[in-house]
């Protein structure tokens, strides 16, 4: 039966409220619990859930919404004193936090120290209106949060370059500021190579496959995935790649995407082209077919990062792809690949390599949920909207990830499983030991079958992560896993397994016409890359902490929304608020 219990005007964001649900689901006599905001699409996902409730029509988005599925009545009056708790913790936790809290733009703007960055991870739906609302105010933005518009994005994105800001994101998961991480960022040494990503776990590979060759980031520039679609046209990576031209600290530039609208991408080719400094690109799924004198375009993100290491040392560019040691006898049944993936770039470097290595032999199905999909292989990004809606992310919550480990035992076809493990600012404080004991049970249960599984992990981090790269390797490593040094060498070694092969592409250097282009940057773009930000966190309290750990200065704004959540009110608000001056 099910149960609704409605707490109103009590604001918490949104990773609070589902790690919560998690923990309140494993009571015993519980089926389900689900813990959201009231807002219009939360009841949505409630209903989709199975949770949908005549008492649940009655919240407001400032509610906080608990529904309870359960056939002991009584336990109810437990999850709500579980609740009440949790929430009184996490007052708590505000009310000692390191330096002080606003409420309101007007505050948060008196609290700061010269600010000139905001950090936005409140809902989707209202994102864009704070994100104008820090451009207004004259800050650069990182955008963590999803669900914006296209349309929002690109007037953002043309307003801040008029003004001579950044926008980073929207849906953006990484970024490096001199040496401080925002959001889901590994702890980098600082170094002479200069990143500007659309992706986020394709920039935490780069970086700290570099760092743990010995070199350093000096910034690692977030865009958003959409920032090289047709109709944003590249607006941030335009922007950041001449920011990192001018900064005479970059020594070489690297470029990483998946492959942009072709518009679009020969706009980015041009622009590097004007550039002397030495530039390493890789647009993940176009398999590079040539090479230039100044641009070394790479195939995978260990590639790109290995590649920028040797051009920072001086070196001629050398790339020889690696795979693992691997003792397993397969049977002859037993053909497939299947890849549990948290970060979504990493699943699509994947995903390319199994199409590359038997695209004469494969046919692949279509499916929305899965990055590729054949009768033999899978494999599965899931960070995907598809497995996210009311559940905290895959770097955060192990749940699914264990669930799919679980069910691929019983596939006889199965023949190598792999996961990757991104630890850092944002994730999972240890997800090893999380990962570990269900990797040892299918393990078990694969030789009370009679017969062998390749488990294969790879952990994306630095010695410098709070999680501890090498602890985390050894946890995998003693529950029967295989360590694989990057997602490059652990999707080769897969293939390799079941009997094929990725080549390397061989190309030869060629040389292009350009257009000469305006390379001049604001001044606030150099002065914001070029010492630590001052921050103003809206949303994830978490993302502070990450920011004050780094040495810098951070307000923490307790975002909620104005006008009960009414989205027409809020605008017409926000207007009103800067056409006359003020500060809500």
């Amino acid at each position: 039966m099910l149960y609704t219990i409605i707490k109103e005007n009590t604001y918490k964001d949104s990773i609070v409220l589902m790690l919560l649900s998690n923990k309140l689901s494993a009571i015993d006599g519980v089926s389900k619990v689900s813990i959201m905001m009231g807002t219009p699409a939360n009841k949505d996902i409630f209903k989709s859930s199975g949770l949908g409730t005549d008492e649940l029509e009655k919240a407001k988005p400032n509610d906080i919404v608990i529904v309870v599925d359960t056939d002991q009545e009584q336990k109810v009056d437990e999850v709500k004193e579980e609740v009440e708790i949790a929430l009184k913790g996490e007052s708590d936790s505000q009310n000692t936090s390191k330096g002080q809290e606003a409420h309101n733009w007007k505050r948060a703007m008196e609290l700061a120290n010269n600010p000139n960055l905001a950090l936005i991870s409140i809902p989707g739906q209202y994102a864009a209106m704070e994100a104008e609302n820090a451009l207004n105010e004259g800050l650069h933005v990182f955008m963590f949060s999803d669900n914006v518009s296209k349309e929002d994005e690109v007037k953002l994105k043309q307003k801040a370059h008029e003004k001579g800001l950044l926008v980073m994101g929207p849906d953006c998961g990484t970024a490096l500021i001199h040496g401080v991480p925002l959001a889901f960022t590994n702890n980098v040494n600082e170094g002479d190579i200069g990143i500007v990503g659309a992706s986020g776990t394709g920039i935490q590979e780069v970086t700290t496959i570099i760092d743990r060759y010995g070199k350093g980031v000096t910034n690692a520039l977030g865009t958003g995935g959409r920032d090289l679609s047709t109709e944003v046209g590249a607006i941030t990576m335009l922007d950041s790649i001449k920011a990192l031209n001018q900064d005479p600290k970059v020594k070489v530039i690297t470029v990483i995407s998946k492959p942009p609208a072709e518009e679009v991408q020969r706009k980015v080719l041009n622009l590097l082209r004007n550039i002397d400094k030495p530039v390493v690109t890789l647009f993940l799924g176009d398999k590079p077919s040539y090479q230039e004198e100044n641009i070394y375009h790479a195939y995978t993100l260990e590639e790109a990062a290995v590649v920028a290491v040797q051009l920072s040392n001086g070196d001629k560019p050398n790339f020889e792809p690696t795979t693992a040691d691997v003792n397993v006898v397969l049977k002859e049944l037993q053909v497939g690949i299947k890849g549990y993936y948290s970060g979504g770039t990493l699943a699509s470097e994947a995903a390319m390599l199994v199409r590359d290595a038997f695209k004469d032999t494969m046919t692949e199905e279509k499916s929305d949920s899965y990055v590729l999909k054949t009768n033999t292989h899978e494999i599965i990004d899931l960070g995907d909207d598809v497995y996210t809606k009311g559940k905290p992310h895959p770097m955060i919550d192990p749940e699914k990830r264990i669930e799919m480990l679980e069910k691929s035992v019983n596939d006889p076809e199965t023949a190598v499983i792999m996961i990757d493990n991104v630890i850092g600012n944002g994730g999972h404080e240890d997800m090893a030991s999380e990962l570990a004991p269900a990797i040892k049970r299918i393990l078990d249960s694969a030789r009370q079958d009679g017969r062998q599984l390749a488990v294969l992990a790879t952990v994306v981090g630095t010695a410098q992560d709070i999680q501890g790269y090498e602890k985390q390797m050894e946890i995998l490593k003693e529950s029967g896993a295989i360590i694989c040094k990057t997602n490059d060498q652990m999707v080769r070694t897969a293939i390799q397994l079941i009997g094929g092969k990725v080549e390397q592409p061989i190309v030869d250097v060629q040389k292009f016409d350009y257009t000469k282009e305006n390379l001049a940057v604001d001044d606030k773009v150099m002065s914001f890359i070029n010492m630590k930000p001052s921050v103003i966190n809206i949303g994830l309290k978490s993302f502070t902490e990450a920011v004050q750990n780094s040495g810098s200065e951070c307000v923490q704004f307790n975002w909620r929304p104005i006008a009960g959540g009414d989205e027409k009110l809020m605008k017409v608000l926000q207007f009103l608020n800067y056409y006359e001056g003020g500060t809500i």
